[in-house]
């Protein structure tokens, strides 16, 4: 069975084909910097990326099926057997896979202003499928399933209780299908499960949620009612004072909408630092001196060093710091900043490691493993999406 797999994130989409249920990857691929005009378009088929305009997901999913259908490969709709998507936002009703219709997609509709940077995409990502691909089934994927662990205490808010019965206005969590992957990953470096340990997940990406995994479960994470909460994002604020926005409201006069606009796309590591929102262009830029580019860091890793205190306090303990995502996998400085003055912790940092592997870069001495893994979400995409459609 040949899978089309889609992840879209907020500002990207990340794709493979894999043939189940080995996922052996044929084929796969990126689009990135989705909103702008340089976009960037990666095949693996092709070396060289493509810079082009690619102004919505939609668009980006138009150009990733075209592009498949014209490769040497031979691909045709006819191969495609079943498609895969990674949905964020998935309520309090909808949290296990499950193949989607019209049942799913209307509710996928009614809750996609809770995850307005991302179910909205993955809507596209659905409706372009069906569009180019109409007699292909469509599994969804929700990322917050794997939170669903997370005891009441933890997950309610501080608000009169009968707006969470009404509106069920609660913690969520988000990045559960990367976690799902990080967990596996550890699992073959330590030869041994992850259930036997407490863990704090660092999940580092253009998105950014921590974790408190003990056990096997998930009893805390950062990413709240939407992906918003918690750690300071690429473009989100994370956590803040909530009257420093209706304070902001009155003051600039904004309106509802440009509130949300300001604290989900303006805000983060690109309002932080008036740079970008790639951490790789704002390393650059501190490297070169620019203050701001520091602040950002510093107030960045601030934030992910905080929740590591935080959720060793929760677990009574820690035994495995993991660090993932594209800014966890690729930036050590990020992770030295992180791990330094933790060694009361028993946390203990190894440069070289840090600077030259993956894996466990943590000195031998450590009390606390801290490891490197990569989150493949698109691996555990395609092996829901199989098991729900060879159950059909």
């Amino acid at each position: 069975m040949n899978i089309l797999i889609l992840n879209c994130g907020s500002s990207s989409i990340k794709f493979q084909i894999a043939e189940m249920p080995d996922y052996n990857v044929i084929i796969q691929g990126s689009v990135e910097r989705i909103g702008y005009e340089d976009a960037e378009f990666k095949f693996s088929l092709v070396k060289e990326k493509t810079i082009q305009p690619v102004l919505s997901h939609e668009e980006g999913i138009n150009l990733i099926i075209n592009t498949l259908f014209k490769s040497n490969l031979g691909i045709e709709a006819k191969d495609i057997n079943a498609i895969g998507h990674r949905v964020v936002q998935g309520g309090d009703k909808q949290n296990i896979s499950v193949m989607i219709d019209d049942k799913v997609i209307d509710y996928i509709e009614s809750i996609k202003d809770l995850a307005p940077l991302h179910n909205p995409n993955h809507l596209s990502g659905i409706y372009a499928c069906r569009k180019l691909l109409p007699n292909v089934p469509q599994v969804a994927v929700f990322d917050n399933g794997f939170h669903m662990s997370i005891p009441d205490s933890a997950y309610i808010y501080g608000i009169p209780y009968e707006y969470y019965e009404k509106y069920r206005i609660r913690r969520y969590g988000f990045h559960g299908i990367a976690f799902r992957s990080m967990a596996e990953e550890v699992d073959k470096i330590l030869n041994e499960s992850h259930k036997n340990y407490k863990i704090v997940n660092l999940m580092l990406g253009s998105g950014t949620t921590a974790n408190a995994l003990k056990y096997g479960k998930s009893i805390e994470v950062s990413t709240g009612f939407t992906p918003h909460e918690g750690l300071i994002q690429s473009t989100r604020a994370g956590d803040i004072d909530t009257a420093a926005i209706l304070y902001l409201m009155k003051k600039e006069n904004l309106t509802i909408e440009q509130a949300d606009e300001l604290i989900n796309k303006k805000s983060g590591w690109k309002g932080l630092s008036g740079i970008s929102n790639d951490m790789r262009e704002i390393y650059e830029a501190s490297e070169s001196g620019n203050e701001r580019a520091k602040l950002t860091i510093d107030a960045v890793c601030h934030r992910f060093k905080k929740y590591v205190g935080a959720y060793s306090a929760i677990m009574e303990g820690i035994d495995i710091l993991v660090f993932s995502g594209g800014v966890g996998q690729n930036a050590p400085y990020i992770r030295e900043k992180v791990c330094r003055g933790l060694e009361y912790m028993g946390i203990e940092i190894d440069e070289y490691k840090n600077k030259n592997t993956a894996g466990i870069i943590s000195r031998d001495s450590s009390k606390v493993k801290v490891i490197v893994v990569n989150a493949n979400e698109e691996k555990v995409i395609a092996q829901d999406t199989y098991e729900i459609c060879i159950k059909r």
